[in-house]
């Protein structure tokens, strides 16, 4: 007996590709990096009278990248099946390089695919995806070690104020002023909403070892990247010696599934975390959150808000998403129909089809890098 197929003529007709470079509203650092701008790549994918966008964090190279490799390969394909032009964007950077830019680039172009799929269907981003949550817990992120006392107590506090209940401060650049940092940002934000710190790989292990301990002073519970991500026996140390309470967190900087499996089976980290910009897209976090269920580690989204609302509602080993004031800020300058936290939450909005965002190009066009 036939069964029947769904069939449908409908194609990716055209990938575009814009960057935009916008400065900081003030300097920022971290433990290991100085920055006063962010670039973010943008991706739209145009089929069947619709389009989906989709975008990264990175070097305009991404971009260059996209039109050379990924273009030619995505344009023609099926917009309802994200999954297979992820493999054949994988293919297509064998030789080129699927790690770093590689990955941002299919990244960009993948979420952009499931966008566009969603929008056909008339459906929000999360009811396309196999939806576990309604709305998403996020932690206000920020808190750089450029900030002065008073206002990395301003913004922190801000959070707080807003329903946010925990927040997350930059540690490690220099470790003799942090003890002053984390009493000011504990007083800001009382003894009920917690307080999470990220190293960004400033420490070495006996370093790291030494603050996880004074950590606890400040009711720390969360401690990222205390030595770098790639040091997973320096992970493992940190957390089979940190006090209880304090979770070890990293795999910000993770590329592909394999990376992701190797963190987990050394044991080296609490909470797995992963950037949909960075780790093959919402195509890629589905796989990874396969992997931490199959581990039995909870999940935590790093940056990119406006797309990690939607992608994490999949994901049924989510505990928290970045709510990072960078990206915040860019998002909200570039898109129209950003989200906005309630009660601690970010929460699809289900009456708008795909992400809810659409570029204002004119606005856009001042920070466009040709």
């Amino acid at each position: 007996m036939a069964t029947a197929t769904a069939k449908t003529d409908i194609a990716v007709e055209r990938l575009a590709v814009s960057a935009y470079t916008i400065p900081t509203d003030a300097p920022e650092s971290d433990g290991t990096l100085e920055w006063d701008s962010t670039t973010i790549v943008v991706v739209e994918a145009e089929g069947g009278g619709e389009r989906g966008l989709g975008y990264t964090y990175g070097d305009v190279a991404v971009a260059t990248l996209i039109r050379s490799r990924l273009a030619p390969v995505v344009e023609g394909v099926d917009p309802l099946a994200p999954p297979a032009a992820w493999g054949s964007m994988q293919a297509a950077l064998r030789n080129a390089g699927q790690p770093g830019v590689g990955s941002m680039a299919v990244s960009a172009v993948d979420i952009a695919l499931w966008e566009l799929k969603s929008r056909l269907l008339g459906v929000c981003l999360a009811d396309a995806l196999p939806r576990f949550h309604v709305k998403t817990p996020i932690y206000g992120s920020g808190g750089f070690t450029s900030y002065s006392d008073e206002r990395l107590a301003e913004q922190l506090a801000a959070w707080a104020d807003r329903g946010i209940p925990r927040v997350k401060m930059k540690v490690g650049r220099d470790p003799d002023r942090d003890p002053e940092r984390l009493a000011a940002a504990r007083a800001a934000i009382g003894p009920d909403v917690e307080l999470m710190v990220d190293a960004n790989g400033a420490y070495d292990r006996a370093q790291a070892a030494r603050w996880a301990e004074r950590f606890a002073e400040w009711d720390v519970t969360y401690l990222e990247e205390p030595v770098s991500s790639d040091d997973l026996e320096g992970l493992r140390l940190v957390r089979d010696r940190a006090p209880a309470g304090i979770a070890i967190a990293a795999g910000e900087y993770g590329w592909n599934v394999p990376y992701f499996q190797r963190m987990l089976a050394a044991g080296a980290v609490d909470i797995l975390q992963a950037d949909v910009t960075r780790c093959g897209g919402i195509t890629g976090l589905l796989r990874i959150d396969a992997l931490c269920t199959a581990h039995h580690v909870p999940f935590s989204a790093h940056c990119a808000p406006a797309v990690s609302a939607h992608a994490c509602a999949a994901m049924e080993t989510l505990q928290h998403l970045e709510y990072f004031h960078d990206h915040v800020r860019i998002e909200r300058l570039l898109f129209d129909g950003t989200l906005d936290p309630e009660g601690g939450f970010l929460e699809p909005d289900r009456s708008r089809p795909g992400l809810g965002l659409e570029l204002r190009r004119s606005d856009a066009a001042e920070f466009e890098v040709r």
